[in-house]
């Protein structure tokens, strides 16, 4: 873990959008969020290996005031049968080693005969 690493602070004109249908798309999302305000930027997160929507995303304003009325309006909303979940996004932080690759030993260390040379 980088022991520098400053946190981000908190972006008031970012928006978590959360509890989406998955067949929600970016495109939606703009139509939905544009009538509130000036966005600067509309994410929509997919699984990297089917496409399909994970269920959240992020929205960004240009000012706060916008990103309140959006918050508003919409928190709580029906979706295609989904009440929406809209709040201010909150700061990335670092993530913890949670394992995944570690390297093979080749020290026979696991005991046992892995078979090879005897005497």
């Amino acid at each position: 873990m980088n022991d520098n690493f400053q946190p981000e602070e908190v972006n008031n004109k970012k928006l978590f959008v959360g509890n989406l249908p998955f067949s929600t798309t970016e495109e939606d999302l703009r139509e939905m969020f544009s009538q509130y305000g000036e966005l600067v930027s509309v994410s929509l997160l997919t699984d990297k290996f089917s496409g399909r929507s994970k269920g959240f995303g992020f929205v960004e304003y240009t000012t706060e005031e916008a990103a309140q009325a959006a918050i508003e309006a919409l928190h709580g909303s029906d979706l295609n049968g989904r009440d929406m979940v809209v709040n201010v996004a909150k700061p990335r932080v670092p993530r913890e080693d949670r394992g995944g690759f570690k390297p093979r030993r080749f020290d026979n260390s696991r005991g046992g005969d892995r078979g090879g040379y005897r005497d």
